[in-house]
């Protein structure tokens, strides 16, 4: 029901855009976020937005360099990635939380995407 697309390989420096599509149902009135897993590491919320798009959260380390967004009308979201770093190489997911609000929890999600691989290289 979510279907994430957008990741490849870039240099640092480089930008990407990652998006969300939901089919299936509507998630406009979730609140939904990005999520990122590196190989041997724990997953980490890396951007979360309300449900209209009126609020936003970043991680500490994206701040500035990312931006989330949402269009309801295309029930997508999108991630735009830039000024990437290699500690940036990791599978993307996004994710749909029921709450409004995004929580910075991945258990408070209950619809994830299957993931998209960004690689970044030095």
């Amino acid at each position: 029901q979510l279907q994430a697309s957008g990741g490849g390989l870039v240099q640092a420096g480089g930008s990407l855009r990652l998006s969300c599509a939901a089919s299936g149902r509507t998630f406009s009135g979730y609140a939904m976020g990005w999520f990122r897993q590196a190989p041997g590491k724990e997953r980490e919320l890396v951007a979360g937005i309300s449900w209209n798009g009126g609020s936003t959260y970043y991680a500490n380390s994206m701040k500035g360099r990312f931006t989330i967004s949402r269009d309801n009308a295309k029930n997508t979201m999108y991630l735009q990635m830039n000024t990437l770093k290699p500690g940036d190489t990791a599978v993307y997911y996004c994710a749909a939380n029921p709450s409004r609000v995004a929580g910075t929890k991945g258990d408070e999600y209950v619809y994830w995407g299957q993931g998209t691989q960004v690689t970044v290289s030095s």
